[in-house]
């Protein structure tokens, strides 16, 4: 027998465990000689690496990555977990590189520090005066998690060793680890089953956020418990005779409810303390499933049983995979206690979650591929967790948080299938979120479900235990606008839209092939080319290739689009106008004759305003200078808007001319990367001279303001350009500008 070791303490009145202690767990699971010389190499290597490092509680910096080891350790993970959590921190806090990692330790515990290590560059818990995290960081850490079940399995056993020894640093340090814990972290190990975890760090982040409503609750419980101690007694021992009496093999053992858990049903949901009943619970572990029904049925007759009160997650377990029967009963003093039944292979996972059934075996031939795949089948909320982790590229940090928390952290409803598989759903499901949770397909051929053995609506709203069967068929028509209405769950409404958006495209792009290729043929006809001569032309594999297009529709498409002009495919294609030479010498007479009538005549001397940029196709005005002659300027100018007697009537020549005009314009976005060069480009593919750009940067909003002088011939023009720019990424304003 071991001598009796003695025990340090640290702040918090934890242990400090050594490297023997972690050897002594892992040693009666893990007995391949290679796997123990890896996880004692990585001891050894951050013993080393960490020589002379100090954290803020005074305990050598080695003590963290032990604690972190010694958590994982009791969790029965696989060596190169344990390793992992040894050197978690060497390549943040040290010289060493991840190359380095790999050659040390193989390529599988590189990727999995690698991921950890730019968890921790964020420095989250460093920056910043306040106490809000924002989105954007949380959505880092949880992508950064969703690759690998082992490194969220390590990063939740930093963070509780991390927060049993806050007490060394400054407050306002304090207050935002104890919020980004609630944030992030526990909803994660919640989800995993990991509640021993969940718990503690609930208990100790409200400690440190509330220590007055904290030490209120631990006298409510400490007076409780004195009062209700000798009642729990009796009744453990009445149980247990019962069940030696049956000759039923069991242990019993009994369980206070956390104080945050107290927290949240005093503060959060209304109670007062004397209407929480399952403040102190007896839990029984048995042999069989069999052997839970027959011991709570023994309870039951013995013990009246609280109306609504009886939980039955055996037969419909909890999204995390955790199994137990749960009854509150009334004593016969008077008292209130919870009951839980379970099998111990149940309690395994109660304690453990996730890590239960991913215990490290020995010999096994399993990749890390497959037995992520396997951790995915039995906890479907992972998968989603990894499928919407992995098509963000489109979200923004708060869209996918939002996500996150209605879909996954969220979910409160718990339905069947006929065939007994339990899907979790966000409150408020319909029958169409299930069909989408069970296949894309399903969704889009429901025609109707089955809740119960009764045929319902798509719209009806189910509840934890349904059995829902969906109505498919192959000729439904799909997804409507009607369905965005009844869906809840991002799943399902993602899904939706994008059914929508496949249709509806089908059905426009008809018209807009139509509308692209008139276009187009206008201004071919306006240059003297029949349609049969623009389709000779515009069938030509380099035009194709410089706007990006495959075929003649595509190109259709672009151009009523407006991206790109008709203007900009004839001049590609180096045309020049067919029409005669006369009509050519009578625009080049044209350039010399102002192209606008005053007054009915034609020869006038005219300038145009500076101020509003009149173009043909503006509704114009004359304006009488003194000793400057007439000035154009549009009709709604305000510089001219109060003048009456000097303003003449005015309006462009019918004919065209050979030139351009300056247009002042201001172009509003949401600021992002590349957006001049954007912007720069779209305007010069079209062939639109650019004489100055500026742009202004509003930091409060995070948008811009461009402005820019561009020439264009005419109104025609200047809206074709104006829809090519409103149409680029980020821009949701174009106008022009009067000075």
């Amino acid at each position: 027998m071991k001598a009796k070791k003695e025990v340090n303490l640290i702040n918090g009145g934890y242990p400090l465990h050594t490297f023997d202690d972690i050897k002594d767990i892992y040693s009666l699971y893990i007995t391949d000689k290679k796997d123990r010389e890896l996880i004692e190499s990585a001891y050894q290597y951050a013993r080393k690496k960490h020589e002379g490092v100090y954290r803020n509680t005074g305990e050598a910096y080695i003590h963290h990555p032990l604690e972190v080891a010694y958590i994982l350790a009791r969790l029965h993970v696989g060596p190169k977990t344990i390793a992992s959590g040894f050197i978690h921190d060497v390549v943040e806090d040290t010289d060493t590189t991840i190359e380095e990692i790999g050659k040390q330790f193989g390529k599988e515990v590189q990727n999995i520090v690698d991921s950890l290590t730019k968890i921790s560059r964020l420095k989250l818990s460093r920056r910043g005066k306040t106490v809000n995290f924002t989105a954007e960081d949380h959505k880092k850490i949880l992508l950064g998690m969703a690759k690998d079940i082992r490194v969220i399995i390590i990063k939740l056993a930093d963070r509780l060793h991390n927060m049993r020894t806050l007490d060394g640093l400054p407050q306002d340090r304090i207050e935002r680890l104890s919020k980004e814990t609630l944030e992030v972290f526990v909803p994660i190990a919640h989800r995993l089953g990991l509640y021993a975890m969940q718990s503690e760090m609930e208990d100790l982040a409200l400690k440190h956020l509330k220590p007055e409503v904290y030490e209120q609750i631990q006298k409510l419980l400490d007076s409780k418990m004195r009062y209700r101690r000798k009642s729990l007694d009796a009744l453990m021992k009445r149980i247990a005779d019962m069940l030696f009496e049956k000759k039923i093999k069991f242990e019993i053992t009994s369980r206070v409810k956390s104080v945050y858990s107290i927290y949240k049903k005093i503060y959060l949901k209304g109670h007062t303390f004397n209407e929480i009943y399952d403040i102190m619970a007896i839990r029984i572990i048995t042999d069989t499933v069999l052997r839970c029904y027959e011991i709570i049925g023994l309870i039951h007759n013995v013990y009246k049983p609280i109306p609504g009160r009886f939980k039955d997650y055996i037969a419909v377990p909890k999204a995390n995979m955790y199994q137990s029967l749960h009854s509150s009963i009334v004593t016969g003093d008077g008292n209130f206690f919870e009951v839980q039944v379970r099998t111990k292979d149940m309690d395994e996972v109660a304690e453990t979650g996730v890590a239960a059934h991913w215990k490290y075996k020995e010999g096994s031939s399993k990749t890390t591929k497959q037995e992520m795949r396997e951790i995915e089948n039995k906890l479907h909320w992972f998968r989603d967790f990894v499928a919407m982790s992995a098509n963000t590229n489109t979200d923004s940090a708060k869209d996918y948080m939002d996500k996150l928390r209605h879909d996954i952290f969220d979910s409160s409803v718990y339905v069947l299938t006929p065939l007994g598989k339990v899907i979790d759903l966000p409150a408020g499901s319909t029958p169409l979120d299930f069909a989408y949770k069970i296949h894309s397909k399903v969704g889009d051929q429901a025609v109707g479900a089955i809740v119960n053995n009764t045929m319902v609506s798509l719209n009806t709203i189910l509840k934890s235990g349904d059995v829902v069967e969906i109505k498919t068929s192959p000729n439904s028509g799909g997804p409507n606008e009607g369905w965005l209405k009844i869906a809840k769950s991002t799943n399902a409404l993602a899904h939706i839209r994008k059914a929508l958006a496949k249709k509806n495209s089908g059905l426009l792009k008809d018209k807009r092939i139509n509308k692209g290729r008139s276009s187009l043929k206008e201004t071919f006809a306006q240059n003297g080319f029949s349609e049969e001569e623009m389709l000779e032309r515009i069938d030509n594999k380099k035009l194709f290739e410089y706007f990006n297009v495959k075929s003649l529709n595509d190109l259709f498409v672009k151009i009523a689009n407006h991206n790109p002009s008709p203007n900009a495919i004839f001049e590609f294609l180096h045309l020049k106008d067919k029409r005669s030479a006369t009509i050519k010498l009578d625009k080049a007479k044209k350039i010399n004759e102002s192209p606008v009538i005053v007054g009915g005549e034609a020869r006038i001397a005219v300038s145009l305003g500076n101020c509003c940029s009149p173009i043909p196709g503006d509704e114009i005005v004359g304006y009488v200078t003194k000793g400057k002659g007439i000035t154009i300027h549009r009709i709604n100018c305000p510089n001219v808007q109060k003048e009456k007697e000097r303003l003449m009537h005015a309006e462009w020549r019918d004919e065209d001319y050979l030139s351009t005009y300056p247009v002042s314009i201001e172009i509003e976005a949401n600021d992002r990367n590349n957006l001049l060069t954007d912007i720069m480009g779209a305007i010069s593919q079209h062939k639109i001279p650019v004489t100055s750009i500026t742009a202004h940067l509003h930091k409060e909003s995070t948008t811009t303001s461009i402005f820019a002088t561009i020439h264009v011939s005419d109104i025609k023009q200047l809206r074709d350009i104006f829809n090519v720019i409103v149409n680029i990424n980020g821009v949701f304003a174009v106008d022009r500008v009067i000075h």
